[in-house]
């Protein structure tokens, strides 16, 4: 499979410049916009990329600001519609990348929650991708954490977003916590991209949009497929839940599998099934 990566300039929003990974096929059935998880990068699709190509279907992830080679301040943001600036330049990228091929939206963790938020926009006001994006996919969606928060720490981190913003904390996120393939939690551990913290601002602004999303999901009536680890460590599997079951769409699929972590899709006993299941689900909404 060919890859193309590259800097990705911005052509409606302003912010820091982006980072773009793809993978063409020649005559694409289906294309799938990626957005990744926290502390992630879109490099680290390029097997799942890989498999949809076989299927026919083109892929394009961007690197959102402050991850991986993209500019911006590690694990930080403004506002949480930052982000959604940064959705925008994705879907005008994959609209560039294969023009007049059904686009579908695909979201792991933290980047669920964007393209949730994204979709939910579009049902509502048609911005960030104006009708673009004709389904919608996620993995291991970030609606909330896994373990719960003190109350204490809560406060706290309210506190210090209105008056440090960019003060910044461990996000106690390790490699034995996405994947049962000690090679991969270990190179997970070791990459220098995936770094290991979590500013205040972040924090306040991701919480405001979780239950956001949550009260708007009624409004979401593009189709949707939700796969999520049943032992997952980092994400809170009932929030998710609670996000599917007030979804709007008609036609939507819960996929919970059993004894897996947070990275489905990297987990060695069931990462190209899924992978294979989604191509089969991304190709059948895209006709």
């Amino acid at each position: 499979m060919s890859h193309e990566e590259g800097v990705l300039q911005r052509t409606s929003t302003t912010g820091p410049t982006l980072h773009s990974f793809a993978v063409p096929v020649a005559q694409p059935r289906a294309v799938v916009g990626i957005l990744h998880g926290y502390a992630d990068y879109g490099a680290r699709y390029a097997q799942v990329m890989d498999a949809w190509a076989e299927r026919g279907i083109t892929s394009l992830a961007i690197d959102l600001r402050g991850h991986g080679r993209a500019q911006g301040r590690r694990g930080h943001c403004e506002r949480f519609t930052d982000y959604l600036d940064d959705a925008a330049e994705l879907a005008a990228a994959v609209r560039a990348h294969a023009p007049g091929v059904p686009a579908v939206l695909f979201g792991h963790s933290f980047g669920g929650l964007i393209a949730s938020s994204v979709a939910i926009t579009q049902a509502t006001s048609g911005a960030n991708g104006g009708g673009f994006w004709k389904a919608l996919a996620l993995s291991s969606p970030f609606f909330g954490v896994a373990m719960e928060v003190p109350r204490i720490k809560i406060v706290a981190g309210r506190m210090m977003s209105r008056i440090f913003p960019a003060f910044a904390q461990g996000s106690g996120l390790h490699g034995n916590q996405m994947t049962h393939d000690e090679e991969l939690a270990r190179a997970y551990d070791a990459d220098p991209l995936s770094f290991k913290t979590v500013t205040a601002r972040w924090f306040t602004e991701t919480s405001a949009a979780q239950d956001a999303a949550i009260a708007a999901a009624p409004k979401l009536r593009m189709p949707l497929y939700v796969v999520v680890g049943a032992a997952d460590p980092v994400v809170s599997v009932p929030r998710a839940r609670a996000f599917f079951d007030a979804a709007g769409a008609t036609d939507k699929t819960w996929d919970a599998r059993e004894g897996l972590f947070h990275e489905v899709l990297n987990e060695p006993s069931a990462g190209r099934q899924i992978a294979d299941r989604l191509a089969e689900w991304i190709l059948a909404h895209s006709k």
